[in-house]
């Protein structure tokens, strides 16, 4: 995204250390609106029932997401695109229903599509075919807010949140980007199709080396998902050229980032998110506006719980009204406006899915499984319910991670085990042996190929434990509390 990474990234500040602090969809959006970890937000999945846009999350947590204190501030506020993978569901109040907060509404119903889809429009319900010219959704959020900002009011302050579908699947590019990246494959460097060796048995259950298949469905979907971001990257270029036009791109804060990373072909998984590495819970984040110097590196941790504190940060909300966990970053991207600290460690939590009944395309494989494709390769089991202490500062870059699994079986009777499992938050006691527990040095080990639990110091081994303990019951101030 050549076009982003000039006119953002060189224009301001890129964070080479942000990460979502739950590696999936609806959970990481829903941290990313109310500013809160997931044990307090409680959404766990992309299901009406993990919470994802449920009437206990319209009636909890969205009542007091950022765009309600941004309205209270009188900004204009726009939303396009992917909200939550449930939204406008009619279990979930239907299209009708349109988060407070928001001026101009123009949501996708449900998951992420780009052709043939259903759109609420302020509540109204506008259904999409597949005419690139009319219907294409990153291209419709493009022309839509070209729109807003044309119309908006120029004495009051204005917020887009544009949320396209690209690159998620079904990774569908525009007409003239179809052929592009004809060559690219995925990189085969780092933890590519390396085994799982000594992690959790979900880790080691994929075939490898991986099969001739499950490489050549990577391949396609990571030049697919090229494909579609340069759609998106003509976006930026769009919104920024526009902005430029109506004389205000130097008064506005623009923010790049993501709601997870992604995989393709780390440790033999073929493509998905969910698990704690790297590569799934890092995610892009730059940021340029008033204030921030251009061409800036910034290595302190972000997490996007801060997206919505520092948001709120810029409009002048006074943030010891505002209940979140995360802490504004403006003071690392703007240090001559504010005052500010840097956290030296955090957590990712994630609850895993899996289905009560074995997936007929998988027969082998037993009940307790989910995503599992290609090649009946599975991403995700409800015993991959993990909480992580994230810790890097200028002296540590370690990862400790808990999972709600004893694995007291071998990987090959995962079909028997993973049955019986609940869905539980990993122990909170010290160590205990209903934990199967995971920690990469990142400093010697930067892919994470080597679980270094059975060499690590004890006394390291119980400090990061109490961290995760005080993280996974904080709230509010305590998230913040870094003694």
């Amino acid at each position: 995204m050549k076009k982003t990474k000039a006119l953002i990234g060189d224009a301001g500040a890129v964070f080479v250390n942000a990460f979502t602090v739950t590696p999936l969809c609806c959970p990481s959006r829903s941290s990313v609106l109310t500013g809160r970890y997931p044990h307090n937000h409680e959404v766990r999945n992309n299901s009406l029932s993990g919470n994802c846009s449920s009437a206990r999350w319209q009636t909890g947590p969205e009542a007091s997401a950022f765009p309600v204190f941004l309205s209270k501030q009188k900004y204009q506020t726009f939303f396009a695109g992917k909200y939550l993978n449930q939204y406008g569901k009619k279990e979930a109040g239907d299209v009708g229903h349109v988060p407070p907060g928001w001026d101009q509404w123009h949501a996708l119903v449900g998951n992420s599509l780009y052709y043939n889809y259903t759109l609420s429009v302020n509540g109204v319900e506008e259904k999409h075919g597949d005419r690139y010219e009319s219907d294409y959704l990153t291209d419709l959020i493009t022309n839509r807010t070209l729109h807003f900002l044309e119309n908006r009011s120029p004495q009051r302050p204005f917020f887009l949140m544009l949320s396209p579908p690209a690159p998620h699947s079904p990774w569908t590019p525009a007409p003239k980007y179809q052929k592009q990246f004809a060559d690219v494959k995925a990189p085969r460097d780092g933890s590519f199709d390396k085994p799982g060796k000594d992690k959790h048995w979900l880790l080691r259950q994929p075939v490898n080396p991986m099969t001739d298949s499950s490489l050549a469905f990577l391949d396609s979907a990571y030049r697919r998902r090229w494909q579609t971001l340069l759609s998106l990257d003509d976006l930026v270029e769009s919104l920024v050229s526009k902005l430029e036009s109506i004389k205000e791109l130097n008064n506005t804060y623009i923010f790049y980032t993501s709601d997870n990373g992604y995989h393709a072909g780390q440790f033999s998984l073929p493509i998905d998110k969910r698990q704690l590495y790297e590569f799934d819970i890092r995610v892009p984040l730059m940021v340029r506006g008033p204030g921030i110097k251009p061409k800036q590196t910034l290595q302190a941790p972000v997490l996007n719980i801060d997206l919505a504190p520092t948001i709120l940060d810029i409009s002048g909300t006074n943030l010891s009204s505002v209940d979140v966990d995360g802490q504004s970053f403006l003071s690392q991207m703007a240090p001559s406006l504010r005052n500010g600290t840097t956290r030296p460690f955090f957590l990712v939590e994630y609850n895993g899915e899996g289905h009560p009944t074995t997936d007929p395309a998988c027969p082998k494989l037993g009940p307790g499984l989910s995503q599992c494709f290609p090649d009946c390769v599975c991403e995700d089991a409800f015993n991959n319910t993990y909480a992580c202490v994230r810790t890097l500062d200028a002296h540590d870059d370690l990862q400790y991670c808990e999972f709600a699994d004893s694995e007291v079986r071998v990987a090959d009777e995962v079909s028997l085990r993973v049955m019986n499992v609940s869905v539980v938050s990993p122990s909170r006691s010290s160590l205990c042996p209903q934990s199967f527990v995971e920690v990469y040095n990142l400093t010697s080990d930067a892919h994470q190929l080597e679980n270094i639990v059975k060499r690590v110091d004890p006394a390291v081994l119980q400090t990061m434990n109490q961290r995760l303990i005080k993280l996974q019951s904080c709230q509010g101030d305590s998230c913040r509390d870094n003694k």
